[in-house]
This record gives structure tokens, C-alpha cells and sequence, in this order.
């Protein structure tokens, strides 16, 4: 097999478009690309070019050969994927080109966000002719979860950020660091100086855990603790206690693994990761030894990714744990499940991670601190439905952490479905969601525009849909004019070694001439 895609692959699609025959699945056009846990090399049809390397942007395609032995399980997890027959064209379908009506004035569009979805709308909006973007961001550094939410050891992941970086860097892209709308700047003055405002802010808060005892201190939500490991300001005090030998996350996606791995891996191999050096210097002195992570369903059911458990499973220092009862059920030839039923065995001195299933949590106990949660074990009805069995047990604990998904927040005086922490829309057009009347000049993207789904890579198709509705309107003449005068960007240092470098290179075409 030439080529296999591996763990940190985040799911832009790059890599099916680079591809001349077509052999990495899901596409984009796919249904089943939104959900999908990684893309797949079909190793009948792979032809050896090396063109998806060159495309992906965090090396997450490697040919077989250069495989490391925790990665080789990848090959069966890509083939495994096309063992039934899969109907696909020769060349995976393109997204319809944005055709934009010369207006004589160049569209001029603010992004509020700069985190995955912001810059991918700003990398499409840039495809237009003489477009001038914003991007606002009230941290003072930009990129989002890209840097506050990706673990510090996930390090190909984390170099997504260098295709953010490069949309950045193009000289009709202005980003704005510290600013923040509705304190610094308004919605209505945004829309004064641009002919349209895409808000791409996500999913800011977290899912309540809502049982007793839940507000007692030592119970933090993934988001602080990501946020303090990370260094993002709003979570740099919010340090976990690290004192008690076992902790706990609830919920048990790649999240809720995330924060396990860290919590119980040797501290000197995240060392030269981007981890936040007073997180790093805690996690040095803490006493964790174990991390229980509780999950209400079964394995079949588990929301971590395959890519996210093969990584786990080949942590130095990290025994995983999973009792064979847990496993009964599962049926053989269930991918998570056979991973599972095959751990190493733990090596003398390993802190472990033991993963637990069909366990709903009830009560957080302690005196004015976390020191005990309380649970029930739970069992799949007859028709699906999880029911309790009576049956509970007491985990001591002096940390929990609540990993059980995200929520958008309302966004100023836009419309915001409560329900869903979503802000109603129509294809990214922001709408009165009691007339479905749209809101001129403003839309979403991301997160906030279709919920905390999919992954990194979700965003850039989400992002694309967007500005293609934003770009339809601009057509139809429904966005006005601005008077503001158009001012380019002062060139950067970088803008003009780019300039130099070009102008070197068309000089040395010409004399080969």
C-alpha cells in the first residue's frame, strides 16, 4: 500500500483534490465526508505520486514504508474502509467557482473570529479579485482552537496553523488583534465600512453537567482546563487540583481523552510542546495516577475517534485499562472494540487510564471541595434507550472534568436559538427566525452557524458554503455600497520579500528565454 493516512489528519479535503485518480475518501460532495474520523487511501487504487503529501497541511500522509510501529495499524484501519465496494467518479467532484459581478468597487467583508472557520471564509472571500478582508479578534493572538484547543502533544495537528498563517500573511487580509465587537467596535459601524460581516466565533461554552453538587470547587469544565494547559488568558487561573491520586473526566470523546493523556503522561515529553510553562511546571508536581474516564453508553457507542484511541494506546508511560466485561458485547471486528480487546500489557511505573462504559454520574460529593463522584451503572433497553439498573458505586476523586460537548453563546443582538446555541440561519445568511426574513449583510460560519460538530477540517467546507451565499448576494445587488475609502494594507516586511522573490524569479525565466 504507497500510501496511508495516519492520526492527525484533520479532514480539510486537500488531499482528494490533489489526488488524480480519486482514491481518498470520503470527498467533500459525500454525505458522509461531516462525520467521518479521518479520510481513507484506497491502497488498490493509490498510484504512488506522493501529490496528497504535498497537499495535506499537517503531514498527516506518510507512503508505508516510512510508517513508525504505533502508526502501522493505520494500513488496516485505510483498507478496511474500501473492503465493501465503493462507487466513486474518476475525479472527485469541484465546488461550484465563485463567478462575482464587477460592481466597480471591491467587496470589502469583516470576519469576526479567527479561528479555523474565520480564516478558511477569509482564504475563499481572497479567491475574489481585489477583495479587502478584516478579521477581528479580541485575544491578542489569533487561530482560535487551532492553538486553545488542540492538545500541546498533538503536534502535526497543531501544524494546521501554518496554513492560517499563510492566509494571514496576504496582503488584501488586515487582522486585527484585540479587539473586540460590542466593546471596542459595533455590529453597525462593522457594516458601515464593509459591504458584509461573517461571524465565525464558535462554540464558547460548555454542556452544564446538571446533578448535584456540580458547582462544588475541583469540578472544571474541559474548556478551563484545555484553556489553562493551553494558555488561553480567560483560563490562566483556573489551575486544576492535582493533588489526589485518581481524577475524572466525564464524557468520552477525543476531548475527554485529550485531557486523560495529559493529565497521566510524563511531563518531560511535553516538554518541547507549546504547553503553557506553568501548566507544565503543575503537571510536574502532580500526583494523579490514574484517570477514570466515564462514558453513559457502551463501546459501539463511544464518541472518541479510532485515530484518537490508536494515539492513546501508544502513549509511553500510559497503561489503558478496559475490563473484558465491558467488552462482552461487543461484537468481533468492531474496530474500536478489537483495539481495545488488544492493549499492551502495563509496564511497572505506568499511570493508567481506565476507560469505563455504560456508567451515568448522579452526584458530585464532598465538603466544600470535590471528593467523590457518585454513579450509576446503566444498561441499552430493548429499545435503545439507556436505562438505569439501580446498581451504583462511589469513585473517589479530587478532580473532575466535564467533557460532554459544546455550546455557542449569543452573539450582541443577533437572533440566537437557545436550543441548539446556534444563531438561526439560512446557507449562512443570519435570519428573523420568526420570519425567516434574513439579515442584511450579515451571516455565520463554523460552530455558531451549524453546531459543535465535525472536525478542524469540517470547518473549511461550512466556511466555502458561506461565502458562496454571501458572493450570490453581492451579485444580486443585495449588499450596498460603502463609502468608506478603500485604504491597501502597508506591505509587511514578508509581503515584500514575496514581491522580491518574485520579481527574481520572472527575471531568471526571461533570461532562460
Amino acid at each position: 500500500m504507497p500510501h496511508v493516512v495516519t492520526q492527525s489528519c484533520v479532514g480539510d479535503g486537500s488531499c482528494v483534490y490533489a489526488c488524480p485518480v480519486n482514491c481518498i475518501q470520503p470527498s467533500p460532495d459525500d454525505p458522509a465526508f461531516e462525520l467521518a474520523e479521518m479520510l481513507h487511501v484506497d491502497p488498490r487504487s493509490c498510484m504512488d505520486c506522493g501529490a496528497c503529501i504535498s497537499a495535506c497541511p499537517v503531514d498527516a500522509i506518510k507512503p508505508h514504508t516510512q510508517l513508525t510501529e504505533a502508526e502501522r495499524v493505520f494500513t488496516g484501519i485505510n483498507a478496511e474502509y474500501y473492503a465493501v465496494p465503493r462507487e466513486r467518479p474518476i475525479m472527485a467532484p469541484l465546488r461550484r467557482r465563485l463567478i462575482v459581478k464587477d460592481r466597480g468597487e471591491p467587496l470589502r467583508v469583516a470576519i469576526v473570529g479567527s479561528g479555523p472557520a474565520a480564516m478558511y471564509a477569509a482564504e475563499e472571500l481572497l479567491t475574489v479579485p481585489g477583495a479587502l478582508v478584516d478579521v477581528y479578534e479580541r485575544l491578542d493572538r489569533p487561530f482560535g482552537l487551532v492553538r486553545s484547543g488542540v492538545a500541546p502533544d498533538h503536534r502535526r495537528t497543531r501544524r494546521v496553523s501554518r496554513q492560517m498563517e499563510r492566509i494571514r500573511d496576504h496582503d488584501r487580509l488586515t487582522l486585527h488583534l484585540g479587539v473586540e465587537v460590542g466593546r471596542d467596535v459595533t455590529h453597525d459601524g462593522l457594516l458601515q465600512d464593509h459591504h458584509a460581516v461573517i461571524y465565525a466565533v464558535g462554540a464558547a461554552s460548555d454542556r452544564r453537567l446538571e446533578i448535584p453538587g456540580a458547582e462544588l470547587p475541583g469540578v472544571l469544565s474541559a474548556t478551563q482546563l484545555v484553556g489553562w494547559y493551553n494558555g488561553h488568558p480567560d483560563h490562566e487561573e483556573d489551575a486544576p487540583d492535582l493533588s489526589h491520586r485518581r481524577a475524572i473526566v466525564i464524557g468520552n470523546g477525543n476531548v475527554a481523552l485529550d485531557v486523560a493523556r495529559v493529565l497521566t503522561q510524563d511531563p518531560d515529553a511535553l516538554g518541547d510542546t507549546e504547553i503553557a510553562p506553568y501548566a507544565l511546571q503543575a503537571l510536574r508536581e502532580s500526583r494523579v495516577e490514574e484517570v477514570v474516564v466515564l462514558a453513559r453508553r457502551g463501546v459501539e457507542a463511544a464518541a472518541f475517534t479510532l485515530p484518537e484511541l490508536v494515539g492513546l494506546r501508544a502513549t509511553p508511560g500510559v497503561a489503558l485499562d478496559v475490563p473484558d466485561a465491558e467488552l462482552a458485547s461487543v461484537d468481533p471486528g468492531h474496530a474500536k472494540g478489537d483495539l481495545l480487546r488488544s492493549l499492551p500489557a502495563p509496564a511497572p511505573g505506568d499511570r493508567r487510564i481506565a476507560l469505563r462504559f455504560l456508567r451515568n454520574p448522579t452526584a458530585v460529593v464532598g465538603e466544600g471541595t470535590v471528593e467523590a463522584l457518585e454513579v450509576e451503572r446503566t444498561a441499552i433497553g430493548p429499545d435503545g434507550a439507556l436505562v438505569g439498573t439501580g446498581e451504583t458505586e462511589r469513585l473517589d476523586a479530587g478532580l473532575i472534568v466535564t467533557s460532554i460537548g459544546y455550546r455557542g453563546l449569543p452573539v450582541g443582538d443577533l437572533p440566537y436559538d437557545a436550543a441548539r446555541g446556534v444563531v438561526p440561519n439560512a446557507a449562512g445568511r443570519v435570519v428573523d427566525p420568526a420570519t425567516a426574513e434574513p439579515h442584511a449583510g450579515t451571516y455565520v460560519a463554523g460552530w455558531i452557524k451549524r453546531g459543535p460538530s465535525g472536525f478542524i477540517g469540517t470547518n473549511k467546507g461550512c466556511s466555502q458554503d458561506t461565502v458562496a451565499a454571501l458572493i450570490d448576494d453581492w451579485n444580486a445587488g443585495v449588499l450596498g455600497s460603502v463609502s468608506v475609502p478603500v485604504v491597501r494594507p502597508a506591505a509587511s516586511e514578508g509581503m515584500r520579500r514575496r514581491a522580491r522573490l518574485r520579481a527574481l524569479a520572472g527575471q531568471a525565466f526571461a533570461g532562460r528565454r
